[in-house]
């Protein structure tokens, strides 16, 4: 996968050099505001000043900066600067990229008295680019990168002629919610109301990254009462949180700056086996759900807050983006007692078994099974009916029983292949240990 920022480049660029020496075509590449331009319109995803003063030839200029003062947004009205980056796709498509992902897509057309997101001629971009692509490269995938509400998250799917996967951003707030609170309904209840997506699209799920924790995705799932106690109680595991400000001037969470692992550790100091299960659980729903996988490395080693981050690189999302020696985290992997050792280990055994089943093809049915509050449910099927999983994730610290009359419908057995093969009849009681999760062929 590359990386394609569209959006902005660094303030220290030689792009933004040269637009401050006013050389072409690079004096024209931004987007120059006047300062009392009413900008009270525009959807702000951070709480500093939108206007970045830049030192030029001809005096202090003032550009857009959606998401930082060191990061300068470009002007796509400009036909040069859409062809700039026509030039970089290829680049990267000749260097052997199977995905391009669009960093920060949804802010990238500027027109003053709008939101400035989600605007029509950002989709046609998405578009032009996806048309490009199709025509020159149809084996790569475009991706879009938009940490925002599931409906206009979605809609960079088009009609299946702009974005050919989209990162499933209410998955990583929503588990964490699910687990913090041993509650499973809102989960339950999004997954269970995705409805269909365009033939030969799919979602990128995951839980984590090298930013934080997104949590404008949980608009109109979760109430803000209960967004507002996650963060808190990310605080309490020795997280930061990052906000944004609102049209009112207030200010709001908008990102979760923790690792993933403290986010549902029940102590900053010590790992309990509790704490490996209640991670590994959260982590194999993604594995589960119809889509593609994506694991962040530091989700692989369980690694914990990098708080020296913080304090050397000055910013939050560094609390997450620890940079191992490989001799200090071989040490680690080899240590078979520590909880990195097992926690990747037990990663690497789950993946292992997944590649085994044809359900969990990005193509593969799903349908959710509501079991109750306490335990998520999702059964999937594979392409060729061939094949079908009943996954089953218990979401609390507690011992659960369910009947097995209440998912089994056209079948009366099958095998836990998560539980050496365990067998699972239609008429017994099937026990959870605290945060167990089972994959039920049948």
């Amino acid at each position: 996968m590359f990386d394609l920022v569209l959006n902005h480049v660094s303030a220290k660029s030689q792009w933004v050099k040269d637009y401050c020496n006013q050389i072409m075509p690079y004096r024209d590449y931004f987007n120059e505001v006047d300062v009392e331009e009413d900008l009270s319109s525009v959807t702000r995803p951070r709480a500093h000043e939108l206007l970045a003063p830049i030192k030029t030839r001809n005096g202090v200029k003032y550009l857009w900066a959606t998401f930082s003062h060191d990061q300068i947004d470009l002007d796509f009205s400009n036909p040069d600067v859409f062809f700039e980056f026509l030039d970089i796709l290829f680049y990267y498509v000749s260097k052997g990229a199977r995905v391009i992902r669009l960093d920060a897509i949804a802010y990238l057309w500027k027109k003053i008295g709008t939101s400035c997101i989600h605007l029509k001629e950002t989709h046609r971009v998405v578009k032009l680019m996806r048309a490009i692509i199709d025509l020159v490269a149809p084996h790569v995938i475009i991706l879009t990168e938009t940490n925002v509400p599931h409906k206009e998250n979605v809609s960079y799917f088009g009609d299946g002629d702009e974005a050919s996967m989209v990162y499933q951003f209410s998955l990583p707030p929503l588990v964490l919610h699910a687990l913090q609170t041993g509650n499973a309904k809102y989960l339950t209840s999004w997954a269970a109301n995705l409805g269909d997506i365009p033939s030969n699209c799919t979602y990128l799920n995951f839980t984590a990254s090298h930013d934080g924790i997104g949590v404008r995705p949980l608009e109109g799932i979760i109430p803000d009462d209960e967004v507002n106690e996650l963060a808190n109680k990310v605080k309490k595991r020795g997280g930061l949180v990052s906000y944004k400000r609102n049209s009112d001037g207030t200010e709001s969470p908008y990102e979760l700056n923790v690792s993933y692992f403290d986010a549902l550790a029940d102590s900053k100091d010590t790992v309990t086996e509790l704490d490996i299960d209640r991670f590994l659980c959260s982590q194999t729903i993604p594995l589960t759900l119809q889509g593609i996988p994506a694991i962040y490395f530091h989700s692989l080693t369980g690694t914990r807050n990098h708080y020296d981050g913080v304090k050397e690189l000055g910013y939050p999302r560094a609390i997450n983006r620890r940079k191992y020696d490989s001799h200090d985290l071989d040490k680690l992997l080899r240590d078979k007692t520590c909880a990195t050792s097992k926690i990747f280990n037990r990663y690497l055994e789950i993946l292992e078994e997944r590649k085994k089943h044809k359900a969990f093809h990005p193509d593969g049915k799903q349908r959710i099974i509501n079991l109750g509050n306490k335990l998520f449910a999702v059964e999937r099927t594979s392409p060729d009916n061939q094949e079908v999983i009943i996954a089953i994730f218990n979401m609390t610290a507690k011992r659960v029983e369910v009947d097995g009359e209440k998912f089994f419908v056209n079948s009366s057995n099958g095998i836990d292949v998560l539980s050496e093969n365990e067998k699972i009849t239609k008429k017994s009681k099937i026990i959870f240990t605290p945060y167990q999760v089972r994959w039920i062929e049948h």
